[in-house]
């Protein structure tokens, strides 16, 4: 019960085929301009978290971002805010911790969030560690109502594993999905105390329990996650405001760092067995994809320090127009473009169910999220009913600061068109480490739109105020249709 409180083998790429290639159609895509949008303003940032946090700084903000009825919640590390639409703060900025009823002292990371219309119930995680690095313990923070103003209801999942290798464990970026039975959150179990991977955890959570605040919720649990028989870092289950007859979930499968072109398809079915204590049922396919590799590092206008994107791991998960949307930062070389950068390649993909399993897979649409001349950071993507779709990251290049930019897709494209800036960055980042990231995010809006956030370099007045791990995030909104 919870209790409530106030590498893969596969197809290794030769140097020839390792980095993308971007097919011929992206050449038409014009240079990065700047747009308007019908929001658009500086979110949660550095300053605010050194702050409300003892003057301690952190990187990269890995933010969360919901909306609804004229709300906007954004987390980061290590703080909050609650917006108007307009971009009005009226709460915070708060230490992120006040979120989840912990202590200051203790260590928290990687929140996110999301508004689930259905229930009318806002919902946010986050990962932790008790001060004596002794526990490890995902963080569930659920309020029922239209506004996430007042007091929210506070659960813990014990991720400590103690019997596992390397532990005591930590469940590492615990990433969240959403139907209309359960709340589904996956994470990576690492050693507190050291390096060692014990492999990618799920949890499958009774979502009424949840809403209606029960002192104990039931959920279930499955560890060491595997797909083809390996083991694997755990999927991105998927946020879905309508009814999918299964939670999917989608993962990358480059686990030996040299490239892959396949993905991962889950489907957890047997849903509504876990609210009277049964397992649902977790299944996996492998299917074929473009290929996608590491990122190279970053450069950015003003420094000869590079930003460090991280690797190809699966990014945010959607489900709409009755398929499953995903996307992975990749090696990319642009079409009309002779250097590797840094892109995105996203997925939409249509999975086939059989006797409660998922036993294939469709590729529906597929390609890179590149801009010959940028790098392009941290996709995230989010589709609507009619298979238009939106995605934010931050941009940055030799002669650019690192900014906060999109592209559009429409239902009857093949891949994603021009880039364009929301918000230009007005310096470089300074931190010698370049961490950045670790994810941007992408929520359904009102009125068939989106609302995107991501990392880039805000005004000073957003920055610490020694200058150093000196991020900030944008948030906006865009229409899809």
């Amino acid at each position: 019960m919870l209790q409530r409180g106030s590498r893969l083998s596969g197809h290794t790429f030769s140097p020839a085929e390792r980095v993308p290639r971007a097919p011929a159609v992206a050449t038409a895509r014009a240079v990065a301009t700047t747009t308007t949008t019908p929001s658009n303003f500086n979110g949660t940032s550095s300053r605010d978290s050194q702050f409300t946090n003892y003057n301690l700084e952190f990187e990269p903000p890995d933010q969360g971002l919901c909306e609804a009825n004229g709300f906007v919640l954004e987390p980061v590390n290590s703080a909050y805010r609650i917006f108007r639409t307009n971009g009005t703060s009226i709460r915070g900025p708060f230490n992120i911790n006040d979120l989840y009823n912990v202590g200051g002292k203790e260590f928290t990371s990687d929140p996110r969030c999301w508004y689930d219309p259905a229930t009318t119930t806002w919902f946010s995680t986050i990962l932790f560690l008790n001060d004596a690095g002794t526990q490890g313990t995902v963080l569930i923070a659920v309020r029922h109502a239209k506004d996430p103003l007042g007091l929210w209801n506070e659960y813990s999942i014990d991720a400590t594993d103690p019997g596992g290798r390397g532990c005591p464990c930590f469940g590492d970026q615990p990433r969240i999905g959403i139907d209309q039975q359960n709340l589904y959150i996956t994470a990576d179990q690492f050693s507190i105390q050291g390096p060692q991977f014990d492999g990618g955890e799920l949890w499958v959570i009774d979502k009424a329990g949840l809403v209606a605040g029960k002192p104990t919720v039931k959920f279930a649990h499955f560890g060491g996650l595997t797909i083809a028989g390996q083991s694997t870092l755990a999927p991105q289950p998927a946020l879905s405001t309508v009814k999918p007859h299964a939670e999917f979930m989608l993962s990358q499968l480059d686990f030996n760092n040299q490239g892959d072109n396949r993905i991962g398809v889950w489907a957890i079915t047997d849903r509504a067995a876990v609210a009277s204590g049964g397992l649902p049922t977790v299944s996996s396919v492998v299917v074929k994809s473009e290929p996608y590799a590491n990122p190279p590092s970053v450069p950015q206008k003003g420094s000869t320090s590079k930003l460090n994107q991280g690797d190809d791991r699966m990014q945010q998960t959607a489900f709409a127009d009755n398929s499953v949307w995903g996307e992975l930062d990749t090696a990319v070389t642009p079409a009309g473009d002779n250097t590797v950068r840094a892109g995105g390649a996203w997925f939409q993909v249509k999975p086939r169910l059989a006797k409660g399993v998922v036993t294939g897979a469709k590729m529906v649409r597929q390609g890179y999220i590149d801009a010959r001349g940028q790098y392009l950071i941290y996709p995230a993507v989010q589709p609507d009913a009619a298979g238009n779709a939106a995605v934010v990251f931050t941009e940055s290049n030799a002669s650019e600061f690192p900014s906060a930019a999109y592209a559009k897709l429409s239902a009857g494209s093949s891949n994603f068109g021009p880039v364009f800036v929301a918000a230009r960055g007005t310096g470089p980042y300074s931190k010698n480490s370049g961490r950045w990231g670790d994810y941007s995010f992408a929520v359904p809006g009102p009125s068939d739109t989106a609302w995107l956030a991501t990392e880039y370099m805000p005004p000073k007045s957003s920055q610490t105020t020694d200058g150093a791990q000196n991020w900030g995030t944008r948030v906006f909104q865009v229409p899809l249709g």
